[in-house]
This record gives structure tokens, C-alpha cells and sequence, in this order.
């Protein structure tokens, strides 16, 4: 882990921390239980599968680099409004200390919204991933730089047997080997780098070549206009993610369909 850069490196520990926290109080036997007793997830991967853009829509109160995001945060209302206005799946932050998020707010989207979930977490420990399905959420997001290769596959592998899918995040084109090494269905290319915290959307285009066709390919961050989401487009992605910029917008519904190129 000596490579991780400083902010992942302290995000990742902030997450520790609080599944530490969550362990104590919600037990994982009391988590199989809740799991146990959902419909099976809905499936990620053919959610992605359009013959358009399809956009992953995500909620957050707040991030470490931009700072708050919404006064009157409400991921329930967001979830809904998102939905109608045709996205393709929900990413739900949870990490709370640098986010503002909480598990809790995966289990408000899905009671009113019908698409996918996704617990966007700084995933570390199995507790994560079996309180995601608890909440109902359907899939969850892995970060290559922030999991050793033996640690990525228990978990993406943890993953599947819940029956969730995972969106694994990579950054470089040793990360996009790591991703299919483990076995990853879909990868997001997340082009904000953590060491400068600059964006390079032109990441996804050159590690385009490196994912096969039946992997399904995400762009992240950076995207904020529909030329940007053409781009993304043309250069072979399935899907992007937008935060910031439906965070920001002054009705999100309007930009969310903009970006459905």
C-alpha cells in the first residue's frame, strides 16, 4: 500500500474506521438476515447495456476536494428525481466522515426508485459489502488502488455470491489488468488522478483498447457538458458517472437527460 496516494490512503482509513464503528453495532449475522429476506439485485451490467448513453447518477452531500455539494441534502428526493428523469443506475456515497453519507441512504434510494444501486464506499472489508445487500443495494464499487490483488478478488468474489456486481475502478493500464485479472465485468475508468487531483478525460480513450468488448466500460468523473458525454461516446464507453455536475445543476433532471447522449 506504500504507493497509495496520501487523500486515498486517508479516505481508505476513514472507511476503516467506520466499519469498525458499524461492525459493533449491526453485527454480520443480523446483516444476512435483512439480506436474506430482499428480492434478488438487479442486475447492473444490463442496465449499462443501451443503445445510448447510459448515465450512473450519484448523490452526495459533499466531497473532500469541492467541499458541500447541497444545504438540504436528501438522498430519497434525489433518488426519485434521478429515476424519472431516465438514469440508468444509482451510486449512493456512504463513506460519512469525508462524504457526509451513511449505508442508511442506499435503503431511502430503494424505496423509491426501480434501477440499479451502487454503494459508492471506499470498499476494504467484507462487513461492506454484506451491509450494501442488506440496505439493498445491487452492486458496489472496488478500487484497484486501494485493495491488494488478493483482497480485490475476495471481495469482487463476495460480491458475486450475494448476487450483486461490482464496478471496479482503475486508473492505469496495470490497474485495468488488475481489474480482469480478478475476474471484473465492469470497469470504470476514473479519470480524476488522487495524487494531483487532476482530471484527464482523455484516460478512458486510452485504455479503451486494453477492456474487451463484453466488459462493460465506464468513464468517471470530469464529464460536464453533453460534448463531454459524446466524447466519452465515441471513444467506446457504455456508461459515465456524474456527480458534481447533476450535484450542482440547478434542476438535475434536465441535465441528467443532456447527458444521456
Amino acid at each position: 500500500m506504500s504507493a497509495v496516494p496520501d487523500l486515498l490512503r486517508r479516505l481508505v482509513a476513514e472507511s476503516r474506521a467506520e466499519v469498525e464503528a458499524r461492525r459493533a453495532r449491526m453485527p454480520a449475522a443480523h446483516l444476512e438476515r435483512l439480506a436474506a429476506a430482499l428480492p434478488a439485485p438487479r442486475d447492473l451490467r444490463a442496465a449499462l447495456r443501451r443503445d445510448r448513453l447510459a448515465v450512473i447518477a450519484e448523490m452526495k452531500a459533499r466531497t473532500p476536494i469541492m467541499g458541500n455539494l447541497s444545504e438540504d441534502y436528501s438522498p430519497a428526493r434525489l433518488a426519485a428525481t434521478y429515476d424519472a428523469a431516465g438514469a440508468a443506475a444509482l451510486s449512493v456515497l456512504c463513506q460519512e466522515t469525508s462524504f457526509g453519507g451513511r449505508p442508511e441512504h442506499l435503503a431511502e434510494a430503494r424505496g423509491v426508485a426501480d434501477v440499479p444501486i451502487m454503494r459508492k464506499d471506499f470498499t476494504v472489508d467484507e462487513h461492506q459489502v454484506l451491509e450494501a445487500r442488506a440496505y439493498g443495494a445491487d452492486a458496489v464499487l472496488l478500487i484497484v488502488a486501494a485493495l491488494p490483488p488478493e483482497r480485490l478478488r475476495a471481495l469482487l468474489d463476495l460480491t458475486r455470491q450475494l448476487g450483486m456486481e461490482a464496478l471496479v475502478e482503475v486508473h492505469s493500464e496495470a490497474e485495468v489488468e488488475a481489474a480482469l485479472g480478478a475476474g471484473a465485468a465492469v470497469v470504470g475508468v476514473n479519470h480524476r488522478d488522487l495524487t494531483t487531483f487532476q482530471v484527464d478525460v482523455g484516460l478512458t480513450e486510452r485504455l479503451r483498447p486494453r477492456v474487451p468488448a463484453e466488459v462493460v466500460y465506464v468513464a468517471e468523473s470530469g464529464i460536464h457538458t453533453p460534448d463531454d458525454a459524446r466524447r466519452m461516446r465515441a471513444a467506446g464507453a457504455d456508461a459515465i458517472l456524474v456527480g458534481e455536475a447533476l450535484m450542482r445543476a440547478p434542476d438535475p433532471a434536465v441535465k441528467l437527460r443532456e447527458l444521456s447522449v
